[in-house]
């Protein structure tokens, strides 16, 4: 069963000419199961200085109330208020329960568009000058992020990171050489890349650091072909340059699948989710790409389908027939 309480006659009256501006404060009360006009306050300085001077005498700890206060600003509606739920914690619980039914009701009796803000209080410190500035310094700064919001916040930070790393590590499309790292290289990569450059190793793996932001050597240990599916891990992305032997036409070749400041030529740049794809076959491709401007070798038709009689042999003019 829920209590509607009755607004009287003369507090809606005085809430129709108070919202004129005429009144600096207005204090409701519930009685008899009633919502009265308890108390007001008239202008007397600026809206912060009669703050704490004319509010905070008329809150009592015992019994609950609603206090509206104005401003000195106005918008379309005109002057602007601050609706203030006090609501201390020694009031007997069913006043709390009945201010609490009857908030809505005063609301839109006194008219929300004249409402600028709203506090709700238990204790001075709550609606206090200092703490409606706090509160509405909370109000203005970003909201308190959730434990999921964090995390996508943190995943996007590194996923920002990661992207600007990758588009340094972009291969010119004039030279195919690997530009210089945004990430500095920690010294054991770097000696790792120069062994590479001179060809004493044939296979590097890095990682990013993303809290160090740094690029770390996992490792560079001998690497055939057949073994690169091996070395690609499924649970996080790795940088791997690889010294592809191989004959083209004829021709011995060291291809380095995936850096102008290390003298490494790169014959192909390859980005992949799944090492399975690393084939013989698939890095021949990749490097050497077949060319399909090339048409295909000119076959003769086919004569129609369909049964044929023999052959017969067609002779120039003066030939002669052979007799019978």
């Amino acid at each position: 069963m829920f209590l509607v309480l009755v607004v009287t006659p003369e507090l809606r009256g005085f809430l129709a000419r108070a919202r004129g501006g005429a009144v600096r404060l207005i204090k409701v009360s519930i009685q008899d199961e009633q919502l009265v006009l308890g108390a007001y306050r008239e202008l007397e300085e600026s809206w912060d200085q009669d703050y704490d001077r004319l509010l905070l005498p008329l809150l009592d700890d015992q019994e609950p109330c609603y206090v509206l206060y104005r401003l000195d600003t106005q918008n379309a509606q005109g002057y602007e208020w601050i609706f203030i739920s006090w609501s201390p914690d020694q009031s007997p619980v069913r006043q709390k329960m009945l201010y609490a039914a009857s908030r809505a009701t005063v609301k839109k009796e006194f008219g929300g568009g004249h409402v600028k803000d709203e506090l709700f209080g238990t204790a001075e410190e709550d609606v206090c000058l200092l703490g409606y500035q706090h509160h509405v310094s909370s109000c203005s700064a970003p909201a308190p992020l959730t434990r999921a919001e964090q995390e996508l916040q943190r995943i996007k930070i590194t996923e920002g990171r990661v992207k600007q790393v990758k588009a340094e590590i972009s291969v010119e499309s004039k030279h195919q050489t690997l530009q210089g790292l945004a990430f500095p290289l920690q010294d054991t990569a770097r000696r790792a890349l120069h062994q590479l450059a001179q060809k004493r190793i044939n296979y590097i793996q890095l990682r990013l650091d993303i809290e160090k932001e740094t690029i770390e050597l996992v490792h560079a240990n001998p690497t055939e072909t057949r073994e690169l599916p091996h070395r690609v891990p499924t649970d996080t992305p790795r940088y791997h340059f690889f010294l592809y032997k191989h004959s083209h036409e004829g021709d011995y070749l060291e291809s380095v699948d995936m850096a102008k400041d290390y003298h490494l030529e790169v014959a192909k740049k390859l980005e992949i989710e799944n090492g399975d794809e690393l084939t013989e076959d698939f890095l021949y491709d990749e490097v050497h790409p077949k060319q399909h401007a090339h048409k295909q070798a000119f076959a003769k038709p086919k004569g129609p389908a369909g049964k044929r009689g023999q052959k017969r042999i067609i002779r120039g003019t003066g030939e002669k027939k052979p007799e019978s």
